[in-house]
This record gives structure tokens, sequence and C-alpha cells, in this order.
């Protein structure tokens, strides 16, 4: 059922969403509006989707009880483990969708952008196995910090272009790859990462990745005898895995939904990547949505300590949710999610990607029952931060 949270005909989540593209894009989105719908809801194409998603991917991701923190915390924590995924995060649950769609569409050529490169990655890991070309667009500031990943593309075959503009992030590196498409737009598919971009990739996007709430609601129906929470947490940037983890509980008016985002050095500052916290109505990459930006229009540059989270905007979905508080959006600096981070190393042993560090820091800012039962999405692993955190480590806490 449709409701006033979910996308109409149009594209649009209330105020937001649509699709603001130049007309050498037109005839690329429109063939995607046209097909997508009918593809996705096709029998053959849920069959294979649903075979790679466990036989390839891994899924069922684990709903893991986290004891220690829930005994800090005074609640029933559960981790819903995306970062045990192939590639590392929930990333893959949409590339594989959409190769999936581009194979239909017969596109024989994919690009894609990425910030933290855990979506880089699993593009490359899709297209390597399909055997299509890649090339993905990262901006020369995440190449430096995201090294790991870097490599990780390259040895599955694909082309990593930087994006020199600008701050030289994510949002450079999806002008980059917009670009391309436009002077390419007859055989190649533009795997977008995130829940932006025009109509129909946001409503897309969140449908490949609500893979994570549908297995989350049959997950604690098997653990505790009820199918919904009553707090999911997840981080937000562009936010593909808050979307994901949201998806099924948006019309449960029981279930609160609390967002993450980064929040940099304070949101008072100039260092800070909190478009929703501060951000105002504008377009940004095909989009309306909330967007940091100045009075004129210009884009502000964002920060953030987290190279996935470090984006100007974020997807229509979640600025519709935040507007008519549906979602509760909690502010994360980039030292309180260190500390996040951290801590679930010492108490779970489990390193997490600090884009999940911030979710993991709204335990710090939340008023919990002890009945209260909380799903943390664990967006992704803490692999390609390993450079970050141990930069960061305190002073004698080394052991």
């Amino acid at each position: 059922m449709k409701t006033q949270y979910h996308i109409n005909d149009k594209g649009f989540y209330g105020d937001f969403g649509g699709a603001y593209i130049p007309e050498l894009l037109h005839s690329n989105v429109e063939e995607l509006l046209q097909n997508y719908k009918t593809v996705l809801n096709d029998d053959k194409f849920k069959e294979e989707l649903k075979t790679l998603l466990r036989d390839y991917v891994g899924r069922p991701s684990p709903l893991y009880y986290s004891n220690r923190l829930s005994q800090k915390y005074g609640a029933q924590i559960y981790l819903k483990r995306e970062d045990l995924n192939h590639t590392g995060a929930h990333k893959i649950n949409n590339t594989i969708g959409q190769i999936l769609l581009a194979k239909h569409l017969n596109k024989k050529r994919i690009i894609a952008e990425t910030g933290a490169g855990q979506h880089g990655v699993a593009t490359a890991t899709v297209c390597a196995l399909l055997g299509l070309p890649c090339i993905v667009y990262m901006g020369e500031t995440d190449i430096k910090r995201q090294a790991p990943n870097v490599e990780k593309m390259r040895l599955l075959g694909a082309e990593v272009r930087p994006a020199l503009s600008g701050s030289k992030t994510l949002k450079d590196a999806t002008n980059e790859a917009i670009r391309d498409w436009i002077n390419n737009p007859e055989d190649t598919y533009y795997i977008i990462g995130s829940v932006v971009g025009p109509h129909p990739y946001p409503d897309m996007v969140a449908q490949f990745q609500s893979v994570i709430s549908e297995e989350i609601k049959q997950q604690l129906k098997e653990k505790t005898g009820n199918e919904n929470p009553d707090y999911v947490i997840a981080c937000i940037g562009g936010g593909s895995n808050a979307a994901g983890a949201f998806y099924h509980f948006i019309d449960e008016p029981s279930v609160k939904l609390i967002a993450a985002e980064a929040a940099g050095k304070g949101i008072d500052t100039n260092h800070t990547a909190a478009s929703i916290s501060i951000g105002t109505t504008g377009i940004i990459h095909g989009s309306k949505t909330l967007m940091m930006q100045t009075s004129d229009g210009q884009i502000v540059e964002p920060y953030s300590i987290s190279a996935g989270l470090d984006y100007p905007g974020v997807g229509p979905m979640h600025a519709h949710l935040a507007e008519t508080g549906r979602v509760k959006v909690i502010a994360i600096t980039d030292s309180d999610a260190l500390s996040a981070g951290y801590e679930l190393c010492k108490l779970e042993g489990i390193i997490p990607a600090l884009e999940s560090a911030h979710a993991l820091a709204c335990l710090n800012h939340i008023s919990f029952k002890e009945d209260d039962v909380v799903v943390i999405n664990l967006s992704g692993r803490g692999d390609k931060d390993l450079e970050t955190y141990t930069k960061h480590l305190p002073h004698g806490k080394q052991n």
C-alpha cells in the first residue's frame, strides 16, 4: 500500500524528488523509467536476483544480538550484519540488481561513482561476474584515503578515474560520471550507488536495498516473536543503507526511525556534511532535495572523516521522511563516530566502517528502556578505514 511516505507516480516523495536532467540524458532516464518496474516484477528476474543474493552475496546477513552493547546501553541491541556480505557492505544488494537490469537493457559498458569505495568495489565485482567493462569515478581525495578499495577495484578489472575538481570527493565523482553518461548515452549504463539522482534511481535503489528490512522483520520474528523493533538506526549520506533498513518499517508508526548524519567537526563549523540538519531545498545531481548551499545556490563543499558520508545532499526519500518527522535525524561528529567505532572493536570484536560507526554513536544520544528492541544497521566493515582508525587512536590505547 502506498502512503504519504512513498514515492508518487511523478517520482516525488512529498516535495522532493523528480528528474531535473539535461536534455541529452532524457532518453536514458526515460528508458529506465519505462522498464524498471516491469523488469523488477518479472518472475525470472526476481528468481535470478534471489539466487545471486543467496549464493553469491551470502544473504540473509545475520541479525546479531550484541550482548555487551545491550548491557552497556540498557536495551536489547541487535546488529544487522551487512558488513558480512560479499565485498563487505550493503552496496552489493543494489549493484547485483542494477547489473541484471543493465543486462536486460542490453547495455555493454558500466560506469559508477564512489566515495568510500564500497560501491565502486561492489560495481567492479558484478561487472567481473558478468564480463562487462567497468569505469569507476572517484574523487582524488578519496582515492588517497581509501587506497585498499581502489586496489580491489583495479584487481577486479575496473578502471578507476580520478575526479580532480572541487573537493575531489563524492560530489565531484558523481559530476564526472554524469558527464560520461551524457557523452555515451547509447551503450552505457550508470549504476548509481545511493538513493540519489533523477527518478527512478532513488526508488529503484531503495527497492533493491529493501531486502535489509525484509530480513530484519523475519529474523526478529524468529528471535523475539515480534517482527517490529522499537528502533531502527542507520547512518545516512546519500542514504541507501538507511533506505533499505527503514523501507518495511516506514508505515509502522510504533517503530522509531533514527538517521545518523555526518556532523564532521560540528554543524556550526564549515567542516560538516549534515545536509538535513543545516540544508535547504535545492537541486543536486538531477533531484530536488535538501542540500548544503549558499544563499545564491552554490553548493557548499562537504566534510566528513567518513568518505561515504561526505556528500552535500541527501536522497529525496530521506529529505521527505525528515521533513514530515517520520525520521529523527541525529548529527554525529567525527570524534563521536571514532569513539563508537573503537567501542565496538573492544566490546564485540567487530571493526565497523566509519560510516556505520556514526549509527553506533547514536546510542549515546537516546534514552532507552530496558526492554526496547534496537536494530542498528552495520552497513559495512572497517578494513578500508584502518589507517584512519590507527591515526586517531587515543594515546596509550593501542593495547
